[in-house]
């Protein structure tokens, strides 16, 4: 039992990320893994928040849930796995959910090509 309420719950994230979503005309659906933390700034220890998808984008804006509380103005970093994709953020959008918080955050530097649309 146990792991099908957590089937259901990992389920239900597109679609919360998705009701955000509706307030960023330009977002696409692209689900990309991503390892997010804090950022502190240069030279501060970051504190990690685990892995996350990256469920919807824009050309400037990544939208995504996580388990953890994140607040308006907050900045984090995003990094892929194999290391292509580094940009940190910062927090435009949040909405709370049951244990889920759902977040939009702006890339701090311009980050050319990194969503594409066919």
């Amino acid at each position: 039992m146990p792991n099908q309420a957590t089937a259901a719950a990992r389920a239900l994230q597109p679609e919360l990320v998705g009701r955000l979503a509706k307030f960023f005309p330009q977002a696409t659906p692209v689900r990309i893994p991503v390892m997010l933390s804090r950022s502190e700034g240069a030279g501060k220890e970051k504190s990690s928040f685990g892995e996350t998808v990256i469920e919807f984008g824009t050309p400037s804006e990544v939208l995504f849930a996580i388990d953890s509380p994140l607040e308006f103005a907050d900045r984090v970093l995003l990094e892929s796995k194999d290391g292509s994709f580094r940009a940190e953020a910062s927090v435009v959008a949040v909405q709370y959910h049951t244990n889920r918080t759902v977040v939009a955050a702006r890339f701090l530097k311009n980050v050319p090509n990194w969503i594409v649309k066919s």
